[in-house]
C-alpha cells in the first residue's frame, strides 16, 4: 500500500514546535525530508521548513481549511533571531576594533607610572 506524499497537516518537531501546513516529501543529497510549506497568513509571508525524520514526533492529516486555520497560532516563524548578552557583543565589538597607532613623536613619558 502507498500512501500520498502530498497532503495537508500539522506536523509537530523536537522542541515542542508545531508547523501547519502542506507536507510534502523532498530529497536533498541523497537524504530524505518532510517538507511543510505554511501559508500566508495576516502580516505573516509563506515559508518552507524541512525536517529530517527523527525529528517529527507527531504529524496529523488535517484538511486543508483546519492547516491554513492553525498555521498562525501555531507561533513560528521562519527565521529565529538570537541575541548574544551584552557582555559578549561587548567583547566581539572590542576585538574587532582597529589596533591603536603608534604615537606620532609625542612624548607620554610624564604619565608613566613610577615604581
Amino acid at each position: 500500500m502507498t500512501t500520498s506524499t502530498d497532503f495537508w497537516a500539522i506536523v509537530e518537531v523536537m522542541g515542542h514546535k508545531k508547523f501547519a501546513g502542506r507536507v510534502t516529501e523532498q530529497v536533498i543529497g541523497g537524504a530524505s525530508f518532510v517538507r511543510v510549506d505554511v501559508p500566508a497568513s495576516g502580516d505573516e509571508l509563506a515559508y518552507s521548513k524541512l525536517f529530517g525524520a527523527g525529528s517529527i514526533y507527531c504529524i496529523t492529516p488535517v484538511d486543508e481549511q483546519v492547516a491554513r486555520a492553525v498555521a498562525p497560532k501555531c507561533g513560528e516563524s521562519p527565521v529565529s533571531v538570537w541575541n548574544l548578552p551584552e557582555e559578549w557583543q561587548t567583547k566581539i565589538r572590542a576585538r574587532s576594533l582597529p589596533a591603536p597607532q603608534e604615537s606620532a613623536g609625542e612624548d607620554y613619558s610624564q604619565f608613566d607610572e613610577e615604581d
